[in-house]
């Protein structure tokens, strides 16, 4: 058995990951979303970009900054966002209600246009999930966690043949956690199994 940490008791007497017992925002994003399957073009081009934009920060921040991030991103609608411009940049690049970081804001254009693109080849959706793992056993403690995986390096690569950025095979295993194509709820978790 590893020695890292197990699941924590909530005030609510729910057993959780160690991450999603902290603050309400935790806990709703833990219980609610993040391991259950996704679905779709909007919601997976969502969750692409939001990783991508959580690359070292805390998620926190993301999830805190989400309704700003869907305000500003026409609610993730890859064909508004494929069609920004330059003043939709600087428009970007002065809302405090996103992340506000050239590069990453350059990325999710850039990757608005690499999900219209890829419709033609069967979209967004069936790419993600074509790489979900087979045998996949969740985690009993956080020593357990990884940080990537065969199918993440695999995803990372086939979405920048696409011509996705900021897709690296570190950010595409959490959106494969936080998408459901691998359960990481720690043994124990309330959550744990139940997708």
């Amino acid at each position: 058995m590893s020695a890292g940490q197990g699941v924590v008791i909530g005030a609510d007497g729910l057993a959780r990951c160690p991450w999603g017992g902290g603050s309400a925002d935790y806990v709703a994003y833990h219980d609610e979303e993040w391991g259950r399957p996704v679905h779709g073009e909007t919601a997976l081009f969502e969750r692409l970009t939001l990783e991508a934009f959580q690359s070292g920060l805390a998620w926190i921040t993301i999830l805190r900054k989400r309704e700003g991030f869907r305000a500003a991103f026409d609610g993730f609608d890859a064909d508004a966002v494929a069609a920004y411009d330059e003043s939709d940049r600087a428009r970007l690049m002065a809302d405090a209600g996103i992340v506000r970081n050239r590069a990453k804001i350059d990325a999710a254009l850039r990757n608005a246009r690499a999900v219209v693109d890829l419709r033609a080849a069967g979209g967004l959706d069936a790419l993600v999930w074509s790489q979900t793992p087979t045998g996949h056993i969740p985690p009993r403690t956080t020593a357990d966690l990884r940080a990537t995986s065969p199918e993440s390096v695999a995803l990372a690569k086939a979405l920048k043949r696409a011509g996705f950025v900021f897709v690296g095979p570190t950010t595409m295993y959490a959106a494969m956690q936080a998408c459901g194509l691998v359960d990481d709820h720690l043994a124990g978790c309330h959550r744990s199994g139940a997708r």
